[in-house]
Protein backbone atom coordinates (compact mmCIF):
# COMPACT_ATOMS: atom_id res chain seq x y z
CA UNK A 1 0.00 0.00 0.00
CA UNK A 2 1.59 3.60 -1.36
CA UNK A 3 1.98 5.83 1.87
CA UNK A 4 -0.22 9.03 1.88
CA UNK A 5 0.61 12.25 3.49
CA UNK A 6 -0.74 12.19 7.27
CA UNK A 7 -2.35 15.62 6.65
CA UNK A 8 -3.84 15.09 3.27
CA UNK A 9 -6.06 17.78 2.26
CA UNK A 10 -9.87 17.07 2.67
CA UNK A 11 -11.88 19.14 0.18
CA UNK A 12 -14.58 16.73 -0.14
CA UNK A 13 -17.11 15.16 1.15
CA UNK A 14 -19.37 11.57 0.24
CA UNK A 15 -22.86 11.60 1.22
CA UNK A 16 -24.12 7.83 0.63
CA UNK A 17 -27.82 8.14 0.14
CA UNK A 18 -28.54 5.40 -2.01
CA UNK A 19 -30.24 2.98 0.69
CA UNK A 20 -34.31 1.86 0.48
CA UNK A 21 -34.97 3.74 3.40
CA UNK A 22 -37.42 0.33 4.04
CA UNK A 23 -37.89 1.23 7.95
CA UNK A 24 -39.94 4.13 6.73
CA UNK A 25 -42.15 2.38 4.20
CA UNK A 26 -44.73 3.42 2.99
CA UNK A 27 -43.50 7.18 3.39
CA UNK A 28 -40.25 6.33 1.54
CA UNK A 29 -41.53 4.26 -1.39
CA UNK A 30 -41.61 7.03 -3.80
CA UNK A 31 -39.11 9.64 -1.54
CA UNK A 32 -35.79 9.17 -0.35
CA UNK A 33 -35.40 8.67 3.38
CA UNK A 34 -32.62 11.45 3.08
CA UNK A 35 -35.58 13.63 2.15
CA UNK A 36 -37.74 12.99 5.02
CA UNK A 37 -37.91 16.37 6.98
CA UNK A 38 -37.07 17.26 10.49
CA UNK A 39 -38.73 20.22 11.19
CA UNK A 40 -38.86 21.89 7.45
CA UNK A 41 -35.38 20.65 6.51
CA UNK A 42 -34.90 17.58 5.01
CA UNK A 43 -31.88 15.19 6.64
CA UNK A 44 -30.06 15.69 3.51
CA UNK A 45 -29.94 19.24 3.74
CA UNK A 46 -28.47 19.37 7.28
CA UNK A 47 -25.80 16.69 6.59
CA UNK A 48 -24.59 19.24 3.39
CA UNK A 49 -24.49 22.21 5.65
CA UNK A 50 -22.96 20.28 8.39
CA UNK A 51 -19.53 19.58 5.75
CA UNK A 52 -19.94 23.39 4.35
CA UNK A 53 -19.77 24.35 8.07
CA UNK A 54 -16.25 22.12 7.83
CA UNK A 55 -15.27 24.30 4.57
CA UNK A 56 -15.55 21.38 2.73
CA UNK A 57 -17.53 22.70 -0.23
CA UNK A 58 -17.64 20.08 -2.42
CA UNK A 59 -20.09 17.33 -2.61
CA UNK A 60 -20.57 13.71 -3.78
CA UNK A 61 -23.84 11.94 -3.84
CA UNK A 62 -23.64 8.32 -4.26
CA UNK A 63 -27.14 7.56 -4.98
CA UNK A 64 -29.50 4.68 -6.34
CA UNK A 65 -32.95 4.28 -8.49
CA UNK A 66 -35.67 7.06 -6.94
CA UNK A 67 -33.29 9.20 -5.75
CA UNK A 68 -33.77 12.09 -8.67
CA UNK A 69 -35.67 13.96 -5.68
CA UNK A 70 -32.19 14.90 -4.22
CA UNK A 71 -30.82 16.25 -6.95
CA UNK A 72 -33.78 18.65 -7.86
CA UNK A 73 -33.32 19.56 -4.40
CA UNK A 74 -29.51 21.09 -4.67
CA UNK A 75 -30.50 22.25 -8.16
CA UNK A 76 -32.10 25.66 -9.37
CA UNK A 77 -36.05 25.67 -9.05
CA UNK A 78 -36.84 28.56 -11.69
CA UNK A 79 -40.69 27.91 -11.37
CA UNK A 80 -40.34 28.29 -7.61
CA UNK A 81 -37.86 31.44 -7.50
CA UNK A 82 -39.87 32.90 -10.08
CA UNK A 83 -43.05 32.58 -8.10
CA UNK A 84 -41.55 33.64 -5.04
CA UNK A 85 -39.88 36.64 -6.90
CA UNK A 86 -43.22 38.04 -8.15
CA UNK A 87 -44.96 37.96 -4.65
CA UNK A 88 -41.77 40.04 -3.51
CA UNK A 89 -41.51 36.78 -0.68
CA UNK A 90 -38.25 37.94 -0.57
CA UNK A 91 -37.41 36.24 3.23
CA UNK A 92 -38.29 32.67 1.55
CA UNK A 93 -36.38 33.46 -1.87
CA UNK A 94 -33.06 34.12 0.54
CA UNK A 95 -33.68 30.77 2.20
CA UNK A 96 -34.10 28.87 -0.65
CA UNK A 97 -30.57 30.36 -2.61
CA UNK A 98 -28.18 28.52 -0.30
CA UNK A 99 -29.15 25.63 -2.13
CA UNK A 100 -27.76 26.13 -4.69
CA UNK A 101 -24.38 25.21 -5.54
CA UNK A 102 -21.01 27.25 -7.74
CA UNK A 103 -21.07 24.87 -11.13
CA UNK A 104 -18.98 21.83 -10.60
CA UNK A 105 -18.91 21.99 -6.67
CA UNK A 106 -21.63 18.70 -6.67
CA UNK A 107 -21.06 15.28 -8.55
CA UNK A 108 -23.63 12.46 -8.76
CA UNK A 109 -22.81 8.47 -9.15
CA UNK A 110 -24.77 5.40 -9.09
CA UNK A 111 -24.88 2.57 -6.67
CA UNK A 112 -26.43 0.02 -8.70
CA UNK A 113 -26.60 -2.57 -5.66
CA UNK A 114 -26.80 -1.54 -2.33
CA UNK A 115 -24.07 -3.79 -1.30
CA UNK A 116 -22.68 -2.06 2.24
CA UNK A 117 -21.96 1.84 3.24
CA UNK A 118 -17.98 0.56 2.27
CA UNK A 119 -19.37 -0.39 -1.14
CA UNK A 120 -21.12 3.14 -1.50
CA UNK A 121 -17.90 5.10 -0.17
CA UNK A 122 -15.99 2.57 -3.14
CA UNK A 123 -18.35 3.95 -6.19
CA UNK A 124 -17.37 7.53 -5.42
CA UNK A 125 -13.69 6.48 -5.85
CA UNK A 126 -12.82 8.32 -8.95
CA UNK A 127 -14.20 11.77 -7.95
CA UNK A 128 -12.35 11.79 -5.26
CA UNK A 129 -8.67 10.50 -6.69
CA UNK A 130 -6.12 9.46 -4.88
CA UNK A 131 -4.55 11.99 -3.08
CA UNK A 132 -6.89 13.98 -0.75
CA UNK A 133 -8.25 12.69 2.41
CA UNK A 134 -12.62 12.97 2.17
CA UNK A 135 -14.95 13.11 4.57
CA UNK A 136 -17.80 10.88 4.90
CA UNK A 137 -21.09 12.19 6.16
CA UNK A 138 -24.26 9.54 6.86
CA UNK A 139 -27.52 11.91 6.53
CA UNK A 140 -29.46 9.14 8.91
CA UNK A 141 -26.90 10.33 11.68
CA UNK A 142 -28.56 13.85 12.89
CA UNK A 143 -25.97 15.60 15.23
CA UNK A 144 -27.11 18.64 16.67
CA UNK A 145 -24.07 20.91 18.49
CA UNK A 146 -23.07 24.77 19.16
CA UNK A 147 -20.00 23.67 17.01
CA UNK A 148 -21.24 20.83 13.93
CA UNK A 149 -19.60 17.52 14.58
CA UNK A 150 -17.86 17.37 11.26
CA UNK A 151 -16.13 20.75 12.18
CA UNK A 152 -14.93 19.25 15.59
CA UNK A 153 -13.53 16.75 13.82
CA UNK A 154 -11.78 18.81 11.33
CA UNK A 155 -10.02 20.98 13.97
CA UNK A 156 -8.80 17.87 15.47
CA UNK A 157 -7.91 16.52 12.36
CA UNK A 158 -5.77 19.84 11.52
CA UNK A 159 -3.55 18.57 14.72
CA UNK A 160 -3.02 14.87 14.37
CA UNK A 161 -3.76 13.81 10.77
CA UNK A 162 -4.56 10.15 9.60
CA UNK A 163 -8.17 8.87 10.03
CA UNK A 164 -10.85 9.81 12.51
CA UNK A 165 -13.82 8.55 13.46
CA UNK A 166 -16.69 10.02 15.65
CA UNK A 167 -17.88 8.29 18.52
CA UNK A 168 -20.01 8.14 21.32
CA UNK A 169 -20.46 5.43 23.91
CA UNK A 170 -23.64 3.45 23.59
CA UNK A 171 -24.97 0.68 26.39
CA UNK A 172 -23.45 -2.41 26.22
CA UNK A 173 -26.56 -4.24 25.07
CA UNK A 174 -26.56 -1.99 21.71
CA UNK A 175 -23.11 -2.04 21.02
CA UNK A 176 -24.16 -5.34 18.55
CA UNK A 177 -26.02 -2.63 16.42
CA UNK A 178 -22.42 -0.60 15.11
CA UNK A 179 -18.84 -0.70 14.58
CA UNK A 180 -16.88 -0.51 17.80
CA UNK A 181 -13.46 0.50 18.31
CA UNK A 182 -10.74 -1.04 20.46
CA UNK A 183 -9.30 1.76 21.95
CA UNK A 184 -6.17 2.58 23.07
CA UNK A 185 -4.36 5.90 24.77
CA UNK A 186 -7.27 8.61 25.25
CA UNK A 187 -6.15 12.41 25.22
CA UNK A 188 -9.36 13.82 26.30
CA UNK A 189 -12.10 13.39 23.29
CA UNK A 190 -9.41 11.99 21.34
CA UNK A 191 -9.23 8.17 21.30
CA UNK A 192 -6.25 5.80 19.69
CA UNK A 193 -7.87 3.20 17.97
CA UNK A 194 -6.31 -0.55 18.12
CA UNK A 195 -8.87 -2.61 16.34
CA UNK A 196 -12.55 -2.35 14.72
CA UNK A 197 -15.38 -4.80 14.92
CA UNK A 198 -18.64 -4.37 12.90
CA UNK A 199 -21.41 -5.23 14.86
CA UNK A 200 -19.80 -7.42 17.60
CA UNK A 201 -21.88 -10.07 18.60
CA UNK A 202 -20.82 -10.65 21.96
CA UNK A 203 -17.41 -9.33 23.97
CA UNK A 204 -17.23 -5.66 22.42
CA UNK A 205 -13.64 -4.33 22.82
CA UNK A 206 -15.31 -1.52 24.07
CA UNK A 207 -19.12 0.75 24.60
CA UNK A 208 -17.45 3.44 21.71
CA UNK A 209 -19.84 2.99 18.88
CA UNK A 210 -18.87 4.71 15.67
CA UNK A 211 -21.31 7.04 14.33
CA UNK A 212 -21.78 8.53 10.47
CA UNK A 213 -18.82 11.06 10.61
CA UNK A 214 -15.62 9.98 9.33
CA UNK A 215 -12.22 11.15 7.75
CA UNK A 216 -10.44 9.35 5.83
CA UNK A 217 -7.18 8.85 3.85
CA UNK A 218 -7.08 8.19 0.23
CA UNK A 219 -5.92 4.30 1.24
CA UNK A 220 -9.06 3.68 2.21
CA UNK A 221 -10.58 3.52 -1.76
CA UNK A 222 -7.40 0.78 -2.13
CA UNK A 223 -8.68 -1.59 0.78
CA UNK A 224 -12.25 -1.45 -0.58
CA UNK A 225 -11.29 -2.42 -3.95
CA UNK A 226 -10.62 -5.72 -2.65
CA UNK A 227 -14.31 -5.90 -2.18
CA UNK A 228 -14.47 -8.32 0.25
CA UNK A 229 -17.87 -9.10 1.93
CA UNK A 230 -18.35 -8.44 5.79
CA UNK A 231 -21.25 -8.79 8.49
CA UNK A 232 -24.72 -9.36 6.74
CA UNK A 233 -22.53 -10.42 3.56
CA UNK A 234 -22.12 -6.63 2.95
CA UNK A 235 -19.05 -4.93 1.77
CA UNK A 236 -18.44 -3.11 5.28
CA UNK A 237 -16.42 0.21 5.40
CA UNK A 238 -15.27 -0.86 9.33
CA UNK A 239 -13.75 -3.61 7.68
CA UNK A 240 -11.48 -1.72 5.47
CA UNK A 241 -10.67 1.04 7.85
CA UNK A 242 -9.16 -1.95 9.84
CA UNK A 243 -6.47 -2.52 6.82
CA UNK A 244 -5.11 0.71 7.85
CA UNK A 245 -4.37 0.57 11.38
CA UNK A 246 -0.77 0.57 11.84
CA UNK A 247 0.20 2.22 8.99
CA UNK A 248 -1.73 5.15 9.90
CA UNK A 249 -2.49 7.15 12.42
CA UNK A 250 -6.15 6.62 13.34
CA UNK A 251 -8.16 8.07 16.10
CA UNK A 252 -11.83 8.13 17.34
CA UNK A 253 -13.31 11.47 18.31
CA UNK A 254 -16.15 11.87 21.40
CA UNK A 255 -17.90 14.44 19.67
CA UNK A 256 -19.77 17.05 21.67
CA UNK A 257 -23.37 17.05 21.02
CA UNK A 258 -26.31 15.07 20.60
CA UNK A 259 -27.14 12.07 18.39
CA UNK A 260 -29.96 11.54 16.56
CA UNK A 261 -30.49 7.96 14.73
CA UNK A 262 -33.03 8.86 12.24
CA UNK A 263 -32.61 5.70 10.26
CA UNK A 264 -35.40 4.09 12.55
CA UNK A 265 -39.19 6.18 13.83
CA UNK A 266 -38.52 6.43 17.12
CA UNK A 267 -34.92 8.64 16.73
CA UNK A 268 -36.16 10.62 13.94
CA UNK A 269 -39.61 11.61 16.32
CA UNK A 270 -36.99 12.41 18.78
CA UNK A 271 -35.06 14.48 16.29
CA UNK A 272 -38.08 16.40 15.36
CA UNK A 273 -38.70 17.17 18.97
CA UNK A 274 -35.95 18.31 20.34
CA UNK A 275 -35.02 20.61 16.77
CA UNK A 276 -38.09 22.22 16.83
CA UNK A 277 -37.64 23.02 20.78
CA UNK A 278 -34.86 24.95 19.69
CA UNK A 279 -35.65 26.94 17.54
CA UNK A 280 -37.02 30.53 19.34
CA UNK A 281 -39.65 30.76 16.25
CA UNK A 282 -41.31 27.59 17.29
CA UNK A 283 -40.55 26.16 20.95
CA UNK A 284 -43.01 28.38 23.15
CA UNK A 285 -45.75 27.12 20.54
CA UNK A 286 -44.49 23.74 20.08
CA UNK A 287 -44.44 23.47 23.97
CA UNK A 288 -47.87 24.15 24.36
CA UNK A 289 -49.07 21.08 21.53
CA UNK A 290 -47.00 18.87 23.58
CA UNK A 291 -48.36 19.85 26.82
CA UNK A 292 -51.49 18.77 25.33
CA UNK A 293 -50.38 15.07 24.62
CA UNK A 294 -48.39 14.61 27.84
CA UNK A 295 -49.62 16.73 30.65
Amino acid sequence: MSQSTPHAPVTKAIFPVGGLGTRFLPATKAMPKEMLPVVDKPLIQYAVEEAQAAGIANQIFVTGRGKTTIEDHFDYSYELSHTLETKHKTDLLEMIRPLLPTPGQVAYTRQQIPMGLGHAVWCARELVGNQNAVAVLLADDLVMADTPCLKQMMQVYAEVGGNIVAVMEVPLEHTSRYGIIDPGVQDGRLIEVKGLVEKPRSNPPSRYAIIGRYILQPEIFEALDAQTKGTDGEIQLTDAMATLLGKQPFHAFLFDGKRFDCGNKIGFLEANVAFALNRQDLAADFREVLARYTG
